[in-house]
């Protein structure tokens, strides 16, 4: 019988061949295994590549929030503090961190890492009872 250009065997054809002994060997140990475009090797490597693109390089930016505690207390942030910041910020996201504590010198920063954006900042007098909710990460830089 044919069916969409391929050949099928009949139940009958099959069961003489299984009843006479005469059932054509297959090379088991030959898989019909994808390559190029669709190899299991390809697609993780497009994967990983999806991911390591996930991790924003670009820099933090500051909620009105944040500016406005910054401003506040009078914090302000070299140029050095800064890097450490974005660097902190970098490994979060490399950790899989959503949100993270970021902690650099005696500041601590609250980072939304996914939407690069810093949501709250703190200075020591204000971080005494040293209580952090709502993250699933800290990074000390």
């Amino acid at each position: 019988m044919t069916m969409d250009g391929r050949q099928f065997m009949s139940i009958g054809q099959v069961q003489d061949q299984y009843l006479n002994g005469t059932v054509p060997k297959t090379d088991k140990n030959k898989q019909n295994i994808p390559t190029g475009e669709n190899s299991f090797a390809s697609v993780l490597n497009k994967i990983q590549e999806s991911a390591d693109n996930n991790i924003s390089t670009e820099n933090l930016r500051f909620s009105k929030h944040a500016v406005n505690r910054l401003s506040d207390r009078n914090i302000e942030l070299s140029e050095e503090q800064m890097q450490r910041l974005n660097r902190g910020k970098a490994e979060a996201g490399e950790k899989g961190i959503k949100e993270s504590l970021i902690l650099v010198d005696q500041l601590a920063f609250i980072v939304n890492v996914p939407n690069n954006m810093v949501v709250t900042a703190m200075d020591q007098t204000e971080n005494k009872n040293n209580v952090f909710t709502n993250i699933d990460g800290a990074v000390i830089v």
